[in-house]
């Protein structure tokens, strides 16, 4: 009883370093933005994404290499697409002026985009590579270089496509930091990114040995629990970009964390030498990976046809139906966990 008290202790105690480290990473991250001129969906997509993404990378390293656990590897990424766009229902239900819809800017739907066929080819190789009649270059999948290629693919557009909206920098270079040079807010930005993956290290040793003292499923473990623990950084950052108005921030945030998820995915891929990690794993992360497809094509939806009205005062149509196939997919899951 005591070693599991100790072990809630250590996760609310880790927790509290990313709260802290997380609202900072948004302030600077906004202020590296208006002072050098970049879009702050640019810099959410990029700066902020990345850093919030590492508790995952260094998880899924840690998963592949010393603990040989590619279960876990594989729905921590899965699991943290899925989990990253139902944060947009809470921030649909936090912004209360209006739909965080209707507030976005439509290029966002660019990443959203590029997130479906990344998440989707993902599924897809999962499932011919679980069939074992796929070829691999080496202990390497085909899928990974082409991951690795699309993302590259994908940030270079995004990068374009933001610098093209000369229009719309009206708001991104409004000066809301006037106190504070681009120097100082790189330096506190990468002290803030520190904590973050300190406490990234830290949070896999503890969702393992709560794993083993509430005895739960591997893969239920993987995709759900630690999936939601390594994406706390992309809660507190979302939200406290939210908090100071920043929306475009707070959505390209988890858009880019779903890109770079899947990146990871591929470098996962690398450094697991076993064989192919898609044909090592179990094949209901299929489903989480198909889930965050129709989560990605709803939000896309969202963005585009911008609905104002809220059901029953809460949040719109969009984010509910966000919050149904989260529910289905968690109860699948759980029904059939290896």
């Amino acid at each position: 009883m005591q070693e599991i008290a100790f072990i809630w202790a250590s996760l609310f105690a880790c927790l509290a370093v990313i709260g802290v480290a997380g609202v900072r990473l948004s302030r600077y991250g906004d202020i590296i933005a208006e002072k050098s001129g970049l879009s702050r969906g640019w810099v959410g997509l990029i700066l902020l994404a990345t850093v919030t993404s590492l508790p995952e990378l260094v998880t899924g390293l840690s998963s592949v290499t010393i603990a040989q656990v590619p279960d876990i590897a594989v729905g921590d990424i899965m699991g943290s697409c899925v989990f990253n766009l139902l944060i947009i229902v809470v921030l649909d239900f936090l912004y209360r002026k209006e739909s965080v819809y209707t507030r976005a800017r439509q290029g966002n739907v660019l990443s959203a985009g590029y997130g479906i066929a990344l998440i989707g080819f993902a599924g897809f190789n999962l499932l011919l590579y679980r069939a074992g009649t796929f070829p691999s270059l080496g202990h390497v999948g085909l899928y990974t270089p082409v991951i690795l290629l699309l993302y590259l693919l994908a940030m270079r557009s995004l990068y374009r496509y933001e610098q093209t909206q000369v229009s719309e920098y009206v708001e991104d270079r409004a000066e809301r930091h006037p106190e504070m040079r681009l120097k100082q807010a790189v330096q506190g930005y990468a002290m803030a990114s520190v904590a973050v993956v300190a406490a990234g290290i830290w949070l896999p040793f503890i969702a393992k040995d709560l794993a083993v003292a509430m005895t739960w499923e591997q893969s239920f473990v993987g995709t759900l629990f630690v999936a939601a623990v390594t994406s706390a950084p992309e809660v507190v950052v979302t939200i406290a970009a939210l908090r100071i108005g920043a929306v475009d921030l707070a959505i390209g945030n988890l858009f880019g964390s779903n890109l770079f998820n899947i990146a990871i995915l591929a470098i996962d891929d690398l450094v697991y030498l076993p064989g192919p990690l898609l044909a090592d794993v179990s094949l209901t992360h299929a489903a989480s990976a198909f889930s965050a497809m129709m989560m990605s094509g709803l939000a896309v939806v969202g963005l585009v046809l911008r609905p104002a009205s809220r059901v029953f005062r809460t949040v719109s149509w969009i984010s509910l139906l966000l919050l149904v196939i989260y529910l289905l997919n968690t109860l699948f899951l759980y029904l059939h966990g290896d």
